[in-house]
């Protein structure tokens, strides 16, 4: 049983609030850094592969701009946080969440070079989850992996948008805690999870194939076929559907909206992964949503 904290609920909102953004600077550099580390690995690997065929060492044309591949250690924890213009090391009250963002105008303090506005707001949208979850759910254990889970979708949700990547270092640990979690029901009966994961992958799979042999051409990405079975094995096959309304629904009013905004040209692509993102939040606070606007 979990004990009755005995400060007010509203003093742990608060503290919710705080970690929150915290953990969203955190993953303000998981969202920067991980699809560059990606691209670097890929980057040695094909080379490698390429020496391994040609019999003899060959290099490829560096993935960006910024890609030093092999002459400078590059992960989440180094080099340590600097503008990514100037190359300035941030010092530490140029990394305060949210505070620092305001102070500084969202611009670099020595290049003058604006920040985007992203740092911002992961770090208040993370703020604001992390302390709803506390406020919805209390001091308990289901809170504790819900913020994990909700954490995991932020960072997808803004790779996806950014870059058009949906990691699989994030995809499949988020599937796999769905179904460790459920093994105490505390999302969805383990059965459920274990049948939301595997239809939730092969739905958005026979989609993507039926599309592809109509149209020719490919609608969706796989890392969108891991993201929804993650959602599955975390709520159960018995939520996809308002899942899939939800995400698809906020998909199509975005996308036409920045149609006729002229930010989407006819046939570019927009991420799916955002908006099964945003459906996942909405079904871990209101599993019901759908049924209440409905009946």
């Amino acid at each position: 049983m979990t004990p009755t904290p005995t400060l007010p609920l509203l003093f742990w909102v608060g503290a919710a609030a705080l970690l929150g953004a915290v953990v969203g600077s955190f993953l303000n550099v998981v969202i920067y850094r991980l699809p560059k580390m990606l691209e670097r690995r890929w980057y040695r690997e094909a080379t490698a592969y390429l020496a391994e065929c040609a019999g003899t060492a060959k290099t490829l044309p560096a993935p960006s701009a910024d890609a030093r591949v092999e002459t400078e250690r590059f992960n989440l924890a180094f080099p340590a946080s600097h503008c990514p213009q100037c190359h300035h090391r941030l010092a530490w009250w140029e990394n305060l969440p949210i505070l620092s963002w305001l102070l500084l105008r969202g611009h670099c303090r020595h290049c003058q070079q604006p920040i985007p506005a992203r740092y911002l707001v992961v770090e208040g949208v993370t703020a604001l989850v992390t302390a709803g979850i506390v406020w919805h759910f209390g001091l308990t254990v289901v809170s504790l992996c819900a913020a994990g889970f909700a954490w995991s979708l932020i960072a997808l949700a803004f790779i996806d948008w950014e870059t058009q990547l949906l990691p699989d270092d994030i995809t499949l640990p988020l599937l796999w805690a769905g179904l460790l979690v459920n093994l105490e029901n505390l999302f969805a009966p383990l059965p459920q999870a274990v049948l939301g994961a595997a239809s939730g992958y092969l739905l958005l799979w026979s989609i993507f194939w039926l599309f592809k042999w109509l149209t020719g051409k490919e609608g969706m990405g796989y890392g969108d076929f891991k993201l929804l079975a993650a959602l599955g094995a975390w709520f159960g096959a018995a939520q996809l559907p308002q899942i899939l309304l939800v995400s698809a629904s906020l998909g199509a009013v975005i996308g036409v909206v920045a149609r006729v905004r002229g930010h989407l040209a006819a046939g570019a692509p927009i991420p799916f992964g955002p908006f099964l993102a945003f459906a996942g939040l909405i079904t871990l606070f209101w599993p019901d949503l759908v049924t209440r606007l409905t009946f």
